[in-house]
């Protein structure tokens, strides 16, 4: 299967899908719609963006396709880098790039990536098995006088041009449609019950750690506590390492970076949700601006400066 397929599975569930050095893909839900000019009802569905900016490797795409194809995480990220040299390229030259069941990519006449989403591909799983159908519009022209003779009695004239049995066959397949859908959604509520009931296992099991240790471990005559001062970095210029959709990868690449003599710290979330990890803050442009050339030079190329205050946080 191509990186394209490993994509579009990941869109399926996640919201941000990056593709390292190449941009990311973002989604939107976008509830059930009718067409007035053609009369067509369309299902729940996801509007499918592409934003060229956000190129920071978080580990989502790459821990995929290394669990996949069962190779390692550096031999993924070699692969993806393979793909995306391959649609830069074709975009430098002029072509048009196509990832199927995703959208179509080209340069405009200013350089810029324009992306196309695809019409085709429903990314909401909760809309599953339903799909889009037109019904033709049904006109009533009721003439009704309440009080007159049996001569001038109520009439009702139903102006259809076509006759009432068609109506029930889209009856129909809308009760199946909803059958199919209504399966697919226990199904995907089945699996959150499943993971929700695991994730509270797994809580319950450390507090019940967490006082059998206490219990366990009581000294009668502690030593004297010692405060250690550390200072806090301050400062509202951040040269980020990473940003990381997994919690865990992004401790891993502060560990990593202590192991180097980096003093590295977790930021919070941006509003895309992921986990940033900078290599230091400074309180001078400058300074930050030096020290990110020389990082960017000789430990990371992909290495950026943030500018954010985090005093207030």
């Amino acid at each position: 299967m191509q990186l394209e397929g490993y994509i579009k599975d990941l869109l399926y569930r996640y919201e941000c899908v990056i593709v390292p050095g190449f941009g990311a893909f973002l989604t939107r839900y976008r509830s059930a719609t009718i067409d007035p000019a053609t009369h067509t009802f369309h299902p729940p569905s996801k509007l499918l963006s592409f934003n060229r900016q956000l190129q920071t490797n978080d580990g989502l795409l790459a821990n995929y396709v290394a669990g996949a194809d069962q190779c390692s995480y550096e031999t993924a990220l070699q692969r993806i880098r393979a793909f995306t040299a391959r649609l830069s390229s074709k975009l430098n030259e002029g072509q048009e790039v196509e990832l199927k069941g995703i959208g179509n990519f080209n340069l405009n006449g200013e350089g810029a990536v324009q992306f196309l989403p695809t019409e085709t591909e429903n990314f909401n799983t909760a809309s599953f098995g339903l799909a889009s159908f037109s019904s033709p519009i049904i006109e009533r022209e009721v003439a009704a006088s309440l009080g007159h003779t049996k001569n001038q009695s109520e009439k009702i004239k139903t102006l259809s041009t076509r006759p009432a049995i068609p109506y029930m066959r889209y009856a129909a397949i809308g009760l199946i449609a909803l059958a199919l859908g209504g399966v697919g959604g226990m199904k995907i509520y089945e699996g959150k019950v499943q993971q929700h009931n695991f994730a509270e296992k797994q809580k319950a099991n450390a507090i019940v750690e967490g006082e059998i240790q206490e219990a366990t471990f009581v000294i009668s005559n502690p030593l004297p506590s010692i405060t250690v001062s550390v200072p806090k970095q301050q400062g509202k210029y951040h040269i980020v390492a990473g940003a990381f959709r997994i919690e865990e990868n992004a401790h891993k690449k502060m560990q990593q970076l202590q192991e180097k003599g980096y003093s590295p710290r977790l930021i919070g979330e941006n509003r895309y949700g992921l986990h940033q990890v900078v290599y230091r803050s400074f309180e001078q442009r400058t300074e930050a601006v030096k020290t990110l050339l020389s990082i960017q030079k000789t430990e990371n190329k992909d290495a950026w400066l943030l500018v954010k205050d985090l005093t207030s946080e």
